[in-house]
């Protein structure tokens, strides 16, 4: 990077140095499993004047997904919006209301054509024509198929959004479905989570900033580099379920030592997201479910952590090995050794804390957590 450009990036991200910043671009870079080849790339796409113009929409849900990004702090969320990205509109975090929100949700839709980010946070209802969810005195079935038709990328970010989640449970009164099913001429890249992890959202943004296209996704329209990979693999329990070691209640002398959570519930070995090596709320490492000694339950897997009554730990959905260090068979390949899995999860570590260093300094604090990803 020439000087005077980086000149530009100071002026705009503050009193950051030069090799912080290219250490952002380098850990960006790393967490999406691009090679080092790119990094000048996404450092230009950064620093580029032109910032992705972003439409965020509610549908129903519990606004659980904003709220995490209202929380994380590498970058912080005025960095984020202001600095980043360019958040036309936010209900939620909004200055209008009413009439005068409308009018700068359609102004920023029609300067904007075909060329910003659509992300809509909840599910859809269907049933009577969408009567269930209205805003604006408009079924927001309606709204999402107008301005989803306009949209240069459409982003589904929760559960709700990607495939109905908690609103969608049986009996589903209100019919509702993900963004994918309205717009079905789109193709709609899902962030499942209840909540998923900002920085899922910011990375994918990101990508689609530098390259003009999303990043490589799976079956299912999720980012590969996020969610192509088994939380059990790079669990932090994963040694004491090789190992044998299982909690059998909780509270018990094995749940109190931390062993794995296996026979209480834990659909980590059949759930594919990074909650173990991204942890959640920057609030340090162990940050997530089986951090704090609760079973994950698979909100990130359609059919997994929302086909039960209770939303709270369910029952054993997958087969328990006959032996306890037995290897687990993956639902879509082979087996990761323990070897593996943990060089994976030392390299996506030494991204993530590269990331820090900068978003430390970018918010102007020094960082005190573990395993951040800017």
């Amino acid at each position: 990077m020439k000087q005077e450009e980086f000149e530009k990036v100071q002026k705009r991200l503050g009193n950051v140095s030069r090799r912080d910043f290219m250490k952002l671009c380098s850990a960006v870079a790393a967490t999406m499993a691009l090679p080092g080849t790119v990094v000048p790339k996404i450092a230009h796409a950064i620093t580029s004047p032109t910032r992705p113009p972003v439409i965020w929409l509610h549908g129903s849900e519990c606004t659980g997904c904003s709220m995490s990004l209202l929380r994380s702090e590498h970058p912080t969320l005025e960095k984020l919006i202001f600095d980043l990205i360019s958040l036309d509109f936010h209900e939620t975090v909004s200055a209008g209301a009413g009439h005068q929100a409308e009018e700068a949700l359609h102004k920023a839709v029609e300067e904007n054509f075909g060329k910003f980010i659509l992300v809509i946070e909840g599910a859809i209802p269907m049933k009577d024509g969408g009567v269930f969810c209205r805003i604006a005195g408009k079924n927001f079935v309606q709204t999402v198929k107008e301005i989803g038709a306009k949209a240069g990328a459409v982003i589904a970010i929760g559960s709700c959004a990607s495939w109905g989640g908690v609103a969608a449970m049986d009996p589903n009164p209100t019919g509702c479905v993900g963004v994918q099913e309205v717009l079905p001429e789109k193709k709609v890249i899902s962030l499942p989570g209840c909540p998923p992890n900002p920085y899922n959202l910011l990375s994918t943004i990101i990508h689609y900033l530098t390259f003009n296209r999303m990043p490589v996704l799976d079956d299912e329209n999720r980012p590969k580099f996020a969610y192509g990979r088994l939380i059990h693999e790079h669990c932090e329990r994963r040694p004491h379920f090789d190992n044998g070691r299982f909690a059998r209640s909780f509270g018990d002398e094995g749940h109190r030592q931390g062993y794995c959570l296996y026979y209480l519930g834990c659909k980590g070995p059949v759930t594919y997201a990074n909650c173990s090596t991204m942890q959640f709320g920057d609030a340090g490492s162990g940050c997530w479910p089986v951090g704090i000694g609760h079973p994950c339950f698979g909100c990130a897997e359609k059919g997994v952590g929302f086909n039960i009554p209770q939303f709270t730990t369910s029952p054993v959905i997958h087969t328990t090995p006959a032996a306890a260090h037995a290897p687990i068979t993956l639902e879509r390949g082979e087996g990761v050794s323990v070897k593996s899995a943990a060089l994976m999860a030392g390299a996506a570590g030494v991204a993530i804390g590269a990331g820090a260093v900068f978003t430390a300094k970018l918010s102007g604090k020094e960082d005190k957590h573990e395993n951040k990803e800017a």
